[in-house]
């Protein structure tokens, strides 16, 4: 090696040792994405609800709410099991139910079915990520399918005119009142019978609160 050579190795050598880079710290991490709150945690709460109504048994995880229904009502709990399994095909990861009502019979009835007794109903199915949740809303919640832009019935609203954003219906015709919405990686279902508008509005924004 003759003398320039080894002096351009030597300034090569020490350029390397001294640039910035080679003494940078590693790159941080990429931040986890913040996780969800667990389905249990997001439906109607008794405080959300003007009294009296009772807890219904069989709240909670969803299939423990087929469970319970399994034998009033075999052909609900039918249907809610083949409705469960289409969700998850479309991604569904959990789902819970909490039902109060003003009498028991209420408890076992079809949501939104319930003639003359008082009762909240509140459904939350989570989905591994947004697009599924948006495409099952659009595909409709155990058998509430969002209405058709610009074919709107008396009593329905689509969109921000609900208050719960874009993806969201809602219908208000006495003695039924329901929402449907999806946030982030949620879809909602909120249905009261027999219960006022005021009463129905802060059940819908409660449960919206906890959909993060």
């Amino acid at each position: 090696m003759n003398r320039v050579t080894a002096a351009l190795a030597i300034t090569l050598a020490l350029a390397a040792c001294t640039s910035p880079l080679a003494n940078a710290p590693p790159p941080s991490p990429l931040p986890s994405p913040s996780p969800h709150s667990p389905v249990t945690s997001t439906l109607l709460e008794p405080a959300d609800l003007p009294g009296p109504l009772s807890q219904c048994p069989g709240s909670g995880p969803i299939a423990g709410y087929i469970a319970a229904t399994r034998s009033a009502n075999p052909d609900l709990a039918q249907r809610l099991t083949g409705q469960w399994n289409d969700l998850r095909k479309l991604g569904a990861t959990e789902a819970a139910i909490n039902l109060f009502a003003a009498d028991p019979s209420a408890c076992t009835a079809e949501l939104a079915a319930v003639k003359n007794v008082q009762s909240a109903a509140s459904l939350v199915v989570a989905f591994a990520e947004q697009g599924q949740a948006d495409r099952a809303w659009q595909a409709g919640i155990l058998g509430f399918t969002p209405p058709v832009p610009g074919e709107l019935p008396p009593g329905v609203v689509r969109g921000t005119g609900t208050g719960l954003g874009l993806t969201s219906w809602t219908y208000d015709r006495t003695p039924v009142r329901l929402a449907c919405w999806q946030k982030n990686v949620f879809v909602a279902l909120v249905v009261f019978t027999n219960l006022d508008a005021t009463a129905f509005k802060a059940g819908t924004a409660a449960v919206d609160a906890r959909l993060n």
